[in-house]
């Protein structure tokens, strides 16, 4: 029994951080957000609103600098209030900004936002039981192992979850009327956004596909679904 204790431990410790993090992201959400009411960008939500049969898209505005959109476990989408100061200096157009509400609103849909959390929890817990046996084998570089490989398994969920949330956007865009260019020419100022520097990175170690895999994936799509 005591040889699965550290397994245990770590299952219960994945259980606790769960719920204590889904609790402070609500209250910090809470804190500092309010709804966005922008006249410019509402008719646009409202537009993806009909698309999908939904009687109301409600969209936050999070009052952090970072230039981000966020889809919260709880199914919210928000807006970092610097991503809302880039389309009000005209960096970033009203279409463009709807395509990063389309892509959140995948993330909601397709049960990315709820799974992430669980998944955050279960990698810390996951992490924190292979350190503690790789440690018994393997001392001082153990725990550096378990943390390289749960990096690298999360950051490949990551990137499967963007691309699928992309598609899901895609969809959404077109049927709204709205169409898949915004969505790609963001894509290619999101370097610039964000101040993100990925290009020599191997595309492994990244959370997000890059740029230009990710208007491939799109272009893939609007050619199998004849769109324009």
């Amino acid at each position: 029994m005591l040889r699965f204790a550290p397994i245990l431990i770590a299952i219960l410790y994945g259980i606790v951080l769960y719920r204590f993090s889904a609790w402070r992201t609500s209250r910090e959400l809470d804190a500092k957000s309010t709804e966005l009411v922008d006249p410019t960008l509402v008719p646009l939500i409202k537009d993806m609103a009909r698309a999908l049969d939904l009687p109301r898209i409600k969209v936050h505005i999070y009052e952090i600098e970072p230039v981000n959109g966020l889809a919260a476990p709880d199914g919210r989408i928000f807006i970092t209030r610097g991503f809302y100061n880039k389309f009000r200096a005209g960096e970033v157009t009203s279409a463009e900004m709807a395509s990063v509400i389309a892509h959140e609103l995948g993330h909601v849909a397709l049960g990315h936002s709820r799974r992430r959390m669980i998944d955050f929890s279960g990698q810390n817990a996951l992490r924190t039981a292979l350190a503690m046996v790789l440690g018994r084998f393997i001392p001082g570089i153990g725990p550096w192992i378990a943390n390289s490989a749960i990096s690298l398994l999360a950051a490949r969920l990551s990137r499967s979850d963007e691309f699928e949330a992309d598609e899901y956007a895609s969809a959404l865009l077109t049927k709204a009327g709205i169409g898949t260019g915004p969505q790609k020419s963001l894509f290619s100022k999101l370097e610039h956004l964000t101040g993100a520097r990925g290009a020599s990175t191997p595309a492994w170690l990244l959370s997000h596909p890059k740029t230009p895999d990710r208007i491939k994936a799109i272009e893939k799509n609007e050619s199998k679904w004849g769109v324009t």
